[in-house]
């Protein structure tokens, strides 16, 4: 038998896989000639390495450190980043006289919100968190592949870069000691992007510097990942960047608004191919991210009711007995699509991440928030609880009596249409029907999508550690929230103090009705200015539950909001 020559060999194999994928074989995310290659959370593996599959509370592990499925070459094209080159960008650009490369990026990435914790203050994962060399939600892990040969390690977001957020202490400071499931208010996802495009855009042209810079941020790195970013991964980013030159010059065609805010539908549109040209005006979805608490109890997701489970009532009342093995799977099944626009996962390839997505459902059963950190006057909070069940209960639920330690014991999962609650509509109008047959046509069917025409009222839980409010974060406090007259058009917002008071972002308003933080007051993140006027940040509506409340039972309520 004729030997075959180990070049030949490779040929063939090269073109029975390029005939495969041409002819639909092999998926699209598998095409091995160009390049498919995939990675595992690092720290995430570790754990697993040291404790197995069994580690306690393995969803709290995939919360913190999971990638559910995230870091590989195919979202390296939408969502994932070169860890180690949009780093070293950063640096340089942002580089101050005397500070290491490693504190320079770590002071960057804070000033987009990213927290790099001291603790986790409810970790119930194995006996200590992983050591954070980066911010907690920046989920990293190695590609390798043989042919070609290249090693890169690849950077996406994960669960806790948008839900671990910051305490408070008794004064009402943020603490660097997080609590998985709060929401970063913080996060400035449009700063952060347009830094690491601006960025990239100025040092890819000249590598020596950013190579160098590499070296010295990560002097473990080893030659064939150097040579993987020198000879594979540089050249794509050049091209990608004159592509975008000379169409949007922005990294993205839409915006993700400002400090913990996202615009997760534009994001959907793109990853499923909807979005032509610069819709930066008009794809405005926007949407504050929320508490975790109480989100088992929904029977639909996100803030208008938009996904539900095929065949299954999508606005039905909930109690904890319903809080099911499949109730809590169906959950997890929905959820998993979320890694499509916030991952860049396809919507078949997500599908692979159920599982891990089911145990942190299983983790967030029985979540609670953090108490308030500041005094509670007891005898307010009791007419306020009265005034709650009253006035509130019918749409945010009921929550079990007995301070501090309250609980959520019903949830109506109740849709408030447009006309009854006046907030802006830009959210719920943003889920069009091209995209619901997008979604219905994408191979997922764990989702029964649907534009429902107004907003779910959310479970209360965490409410304080919230702030801005509404669902689009227009709303400073909650003492402004009950006032709507007093709201203010424009705020900071962005590692601000809590208000213990009025509950909230601690500020005051100047001259021209902008609310600022005190002046001898250093935020921890980079503030930006909200705007109400723009489109999508629209500030109105929820007025009608406080149009006949006296100034004593609008400061009873908001005390025993604090509770929740």
């Amino acid at each position: 038998m004729t030997r075959v020559p180990p070049a030949l060999r490779y040929a063939l194999l090269a073109l029975l896989l390029a005939l495969a994928g041409v002819l639909g074989l092999v998926p699209a995310s598998r095409n091995f000639v160009r390049g498919y290659a995939e990675g595992r959370s690092s720290d995430q593996e570790a754990i697993l390495a040291e404790y197995g599959e069994s580690t306690p509370s393995l969803g709290a592990v995939r919360f913190a450190y999971g990638d559910f499925g995230g870091l590989n070459t195919d979202a390296l094209r939408t969502n994932a980043i070169p860890w180690k080159v949009v780093a070293a960008a950063l640096v340089l650009q942002a580089r101050r006289d005397g500070e290491s490369p490693r504190a320079g990026l770590n002071r960057v990435l804070g000033e987009f919100g990213f927290i790099i914790p001291d603790t986790i203050l409810n970790w119930t994962g194995p006996a200590s968190a992983r050591p954070f060399a980066r911010p907690l939600g920046i989920v990293t892990g190695y590609v390798e592949r043989r042919l070609p040969r290249i090693k890169l390690e690849v950077g996406n977001l994960g669960c806790a870069a948008c839900h671990a957020g910051v305490t408070y202490d008794r004064h009402g400071a943020p603490r660097r000691q997080v609590w998985l499931g709060l929401p970063n208010t913080s996060l400035d996802l449009e700063a952060y992007t347009t830094a690491v495009y601006e960025s990239l855009v100025k040092v890819v042209h000249d590598r020596g510097p950013l190579l160098e810079t590499v070296r010295a941020l990560f002097p473990d790195v080893d030659s064939l990942e150097l040579r993987t970013i020198e000879r594979f991964v540089l050249p794509r980013v050049e091209r990608r960047l004159t592509e975008l030159a000379t169409t949007l010059n922005a990294p993205l065609p839409f915006r993700n608004g400002g400090p913990g805010l996202t615009n997760g539908i534009a994001a959907l549109k793109l990853q499923l191919g909807l979005l032509r040209g610069d819709v930066r005006s008009s794809e405005v979805g926007f949407t504050s991210i929320p508490d975790l608490g109480g989100g088992a109890l929904r029977t639909s997701l996100l803030y208008d009711g938009a996904y539900a489970v095929p065949g299954r009532s999508r606005f039905s009342p909930m109690a904890p007995g319903d809080l099911t093995a499949g109730h809590l799977a169906e959950l997890a099944r929905i959820v998993t699509f979320f890694t499509v626009p916030t991952m860049g996962n396809t919507p078949l390839a997500a599908r692979r991440a159920i599982p891990h997505v089911t145990e942190v459902m299983n983790f967030l059963q029985s979540y609670r928030p953090p108490s308030f950190p500041g005094p509670i006057d007891s005898v307010r909070a009791r007419r306020g609880g009265a005034l709650y069940r009253a006035r509130c209960a019918e749409c945010h639920g009921s929550y079990s009596d007995g301070a501090p330690s309250v609980r959520l014991v019903s949830f109506p999962n109740r849709l408030v249409p447009q006309a009854a609650m006046g907030t802006d509509p830009a959210r719920w109008q943003a889920m069009e029907p091209r995209l619901l047959r997008a979604i219905r046509s994408s191979g997922y069917s764990a989702v029964d999508p649907a534009q429902t025409g107004g907003y779910v009222a959310p479970p209360l839980t965490g409410l304080w550690a919230t702030a801005p409010y509404l669902h689009n974060g227009s709303v400073p406090t909650l003492w402004h929230l009950m006032h709507p007259a007093e709201r203010p058009p424009r705020f900071q917002v962005g590692g601000h103090r809590l208000d213990f008071e009025r509950v909230g972002i601690a500020g005051a308003v100047d001259r021209d009705g902008t609310l600022r933080y005190p002046a001898s007051y250093r935020p921890w993140a980079h503030p930006r200015l909200y705007d109400t006027a723009q489109p999508g940040l629209g500030n109105r509506g929820h007025e009608g539950p406080f149009q006949d409340l006296t100034e004593q039972q609008r400061a009873d309520l908001l005390e025993y909001l604090k509770l929740l």
